[in-house]
């Protein structure tokens, strides 16, 4: 297999295209229940709006354009994921071919990111957004790459579209982009790229795709803003003396928890040689060097000013994706590669390729050896069936306490509005008659019998009124994959119009 990527390097994208086909069987043989991300995806695609919540709109714009085509579905959610991270590789690949004279280099390098758990494994587990920052990245990479290497205008205004997407699909994009360009400011013959007249077409295509959102964001910026700073600084007062050291210890495991492995698959691959490539040089380890080295080191600013005390390793990847790529360029700067190099790391790859499926596979499959369930063995499917069947008429609308729990109910009665507390942009039309009651939906981590929350309970006396009639239940159901007689409680209020 070596030999023959060697001959033929671009059969990497082949091997790369079998391995997502086969995460996508994986994940449409899986309980018919949703993750966090992908019950999101599919609540928030009952409309189109400029911005949402604390995350950019790139992935629900797209995602919102799938599930319009091809109807509320797993397969809608799975394929078009699928196919955005086998672009994410595609564009890290000829990325790394603009830069890498090394043909096994190079495919190490792409099969490098098969080594980042961030984006191997929790990329497939859940995760919407970060993916699309992801693709945003290698696409921005690619086009930068290109433009420093051998300009046109292809690559000018390949390089504006990818920021443009990036800035909409993760806000912290803007620290790879910022870092890029003052890398290139820094290197004098590099810089005469950021002079050239085409550096206005990537300008107004940025601006383009950015601006719709800017307006939208502009408006709401406590909003987009509030939920990120409240996770990175924590829920809790904390003095400034335990606020830093406690803001370096997760910065540097989420580092570790990002890079290690990575670092590991290259050193059992190359052992001496990496070691001894550290310290070589060349223009494009000094360019990717810099560009690491600013954004980590923004990172350090914000526990140091902006009272950071919670870094989490997923929003690292936009950035760290250029790890393996770093290690590539380290290697063949020091010149002394191994010629069974690839043929040392293949069997890795294949490893991982093996395993993350397997992993996503059966971690919903062994609940009943474990006890442990995971979302995927909720029963919403047999919820959704139960509550049709309870009430018999096809609800004006179902009002659920979360938008996991609205996703998953949409995702089964894709015909009915589904409305949460949690976008009060979202006002859905619907007609409340007798033949079509109003249905609220809550759980409490399924636990029995619990009450509303009070939120959804103020909600529902507002709704009802003093003459509504309220017929309220408990539905409890078997996990999916689940011991017997364990249970999963729902509640349920039907609201109907007063008589008459």
């Amino acid at each position: 297999m070596a030999a023959l990527l060697q001959r033929r390097p671009n059969l990497v994208l082949v091997l790369l295209a079998g391995y997502f086909l086969l995460n996508l069987i994986v994940r449409l043989s899986l309980p018919d229940s949703l993750e966090i991300d992908e019950a999101e995806q599919i609540f928030v695609s009952q409309w189109l709006a400029l911005g949402y919540d604390t995350q950019p709109p790139f992935y629900n714009w797209l995602q919102y354009g799938v599930i319009a085509l091809f109807g509320v579905s797993i397969p809608a959610i799975a394929v078009f994921k699928n196919l955005v991270l086998f672009s994410f590789y595609a564009f890290y690949w000829f990325a790394a071919r603009q830069v890498l004279q090394s043909r096994q280099l190079a495919i190490i390098a792409v099969l490098g990111l098969l080594t980042i758990p961030q984006v191997v494994y929790e990329s497939q587990r859940d995760l919407t957004h970060t993916v699309g920052a992801i693709f945003c990245a290698s696409m921005f990479l690619y086009g930068f790459l290109r433009t420093l290497r051998a300009p046109t205008i292809f690559s000018y205004a390949l390089t504006g579209l990818a920021i443009g997407c990036g800035l909409i699909a993760k806000y912290n994009f803007a620290l790879l982009t910022s870092a890029a360009l003052i890398a290139v400011l820094l290197d004098p013959d590099l810089r005469k790229r950021l002079f050239d007249w085409r550096l206005l077409v990537t300008a107004v295509i940025a601006l383009t795709v950015v601006t719709p959102h800017s307006l939208w964001l502009f408006d709401n910026l406590e909003l987009a803003s509030a939920r990120t700073l409240e996770k990175m600084q924590g829920t809790t007062d904390t003095s400034i003396f335990l606020q830093i050291p406690k803001g370096f210890l997760s910065y540097v495991l989420a580092l570790l928890g990002f890079g290690a492995l990575t670092f590991f698959c290259f050193w059992l691959t190359f052992k001496e040689a990496l070691i001894k490539s550290l310290t070589a040089q060349s223009q494009w380890t000094r360019l990717i060097g810099r560009i690491l080295a600013m954004v980590l080191g923004f990172i350090v600013l914000l526990i140091l000013f902006a009272d950071a005390e919670n870094i989490k390793d997923r929003w690292l990847t936009p950035f760290l994706i250029l790890l393996p790529l770093y290690f590539a360029l380290k290697l063949e700067a020091a010149g002394n590669v191994p010629d069974n190099a690839l043929k040392r790391f293949l069997p890795i790859a294949f490893i991982i390729m093996a395993i993350v499926p397997l992993v996503l596979f059966s971690r919903s499959k062994v609940a009943y050896l474990t006890g442990y369930y995971e979302k995927l063995n909720v029963p919403y499917a047999a919820f959704t069936q139960t509550l049709a069947d309870e009430i018999g008429k096809t609800p004006a609308i179902v009002i659920a306490g979360d938008p996991h729990l609205g996703g998953n109910i949409r995702l089964h009665m894709p015909d009915v509005p589904i409305d949460t507390l949690f976008y009060p942009g979202y006002k859905p039309a619907y007609e409340w008659t007798a033949d079509h009651p109003i249905v609220f939906a809550w759980r409490r981590r399924g636990e029995p019998d619990p009450a509303p929350p009070e939120d959804l309970s103020n909600w529902l006396k507002t709704i009802a009124g003093p003459d509504a009639r309220i017929e309220a239940k408990d539905v409890a159901l078997p996990y999916i994959n689940g011991r017997p007689g364990d249970l999963y409680h729902f509640s349920y209020a039907v609201v109907y119009p007063k008589a008459g």
